[in-house]
């Protein structure tokens, strides 16, 4: 299929997705664009089933927790363009862009999410939700759907909303989650919390360089790939963990900036400085209080004592009120926490200990 033809396929306004009949919304070049209802509609895949080869997939170094879902990932550009990374921390992607990734639980594919550039500073979002039979996937309500799947006992996975995806990726530099410099990073942190390897074929920081595919061209993140800033190697899995589930809402540009805490990595930041995490939120007083603590006892980040740690405390949380993130998960990622964990018990009282040197 042309990619002409594939994007006349694929836009829809908020009205389409939540079933409204005749709402489109035009591309630049006047084609009326809607919904598909299946996702063997949407381009994803090739006549035979398999994925069309036009879609590259690709592995974010720290995934975004999501109660043990497997997940595969793909991207589409258009033929021809480019991602303006001229602000190395908010990547703007050319119209037509899309991208899909697939959810499966306990072997099932259960969900596949969409979304893409249709006009320039608009994104669509869509979600297609798997049938019994596993043949293919219909689109779901502009609501969503809750407690789809059970996924362990008295726990079940909720297909978000529209309202749910814009609340995680309007909150972000940039729209689109887990493809950034440090995501695609072919320096890739071997204690990354349920990083999948690299395959043959995934797209990765050195490929969109050496194809050309990024403006500027960014020749120096081929050569010298993007790092978390940290001396040691749990601090890097540690914060790198934090700024891919926490740093999309977190962060200094977002609506929450005025919490003052930020957690996203930046790319753009000099080799030397902290990382945001350790500037923003080790040794700093934070609004929410670890029960127990008092307000003097209750820090972000306490330094060496993770009982008194905001951050720790509400990652282990899963009551509504408590629990980071507020959205997506409904059972606590252990392991990220015993890294978190571990990670707070290194620091000194200081906030420093070796996390503020960075090394190869």
């Amino acid at each position: 299929m042309r990619i002409r033809g594939l994007i006349a396929l694929l836009g829809l306004g908020l009205g389409a997705l939540a079933g409204g009949a005749g709402a489109v919304s035009p591309l630049p070049t006047g084609i009326p664009v809607s919904a598909p209802q299946r996702l063997s509609e949407t381009g994803l895949y090739a006549p035979d089933g398999s994925i069309d080869p036009r879609n590259l997939p690709y592995a974010p170094q720290y995934p975004l927790w999501t109660d043990g879902a497997a997940k595969a990932r793909w991207i589409r550009l258009p033929e021809g363009t480019a991602i303006d990374v001229s602000d190395a921390d908010a990547w703007s992607f050319p119209i037509g862009t899309i991208l899909w990734k697939e959810f499966a639980f306990g072997g099932r594919k259960v969900e596949t999410r969409m979304i893409w550039r249709t006009e320039a500073g608009t994104w669509e979002f869509a979600t297609y939700v798997w049938n019994q039979e596993q043949s293919d996937a219909i689109l779901a309500p502009a609501d969503g759907l809750p407690d789809l799947v059970e996924i362990a006992p008295g726990r079940r996975h909720s297909i978000p909303g529209v309202a749910d995806c814009l609340a995680c990726h309007g909150s972000s530099p940039s729209p689109v989650l887990g493809f950034s410099a440090i995501q695609l990073s072919d320096d890739r942190d071997p204690l990354a919390p349920h990083a999948e390897p690299l395959r043959p074929g995934m797209v990765t920081l050195r490929a969109l360089v050496d194809f050309q595919r990024l403006d500027p061209p960014r020749r120096e993140w081929a050569d010298d790939p993007p790092r978390i800033r940290a001396g040691d190697p749990v601090a890097r899995a540690a914060l790198g963990y934090l700024s891919a589930n926490c740093g999309h809402c977190h962060n200094d540009r977002g609506p929450l900036a005025r919490l003052g805490l930020a957690l996203r990595h930046d790319d753009s930041g000099a080799p030397d400085a902290p990382e945001r995490a350790v500037a923003t939120a080790v040794g700093a007083r934070g609004r929410y209080l670890v029960p127990g603590a008092g307000r003097d006892g209750s820090w972000l980040v306490a330094p060496g004592d993770p009982a008194h740690s905001a951050l720790l405390y509400r990652m282990e949380s899963r009551h509504p009120s408590s629990q980071m993130p507020p959205l997506g998960t409904v059972l606590v990622d252990a392991d990220a926490a015993r890294l978190v964990r571990a990670w707070i018990a290194t620091l000194s009282s200081g906030g420093h200990g070796t996390i503020l040197s960075p090394s190869r």
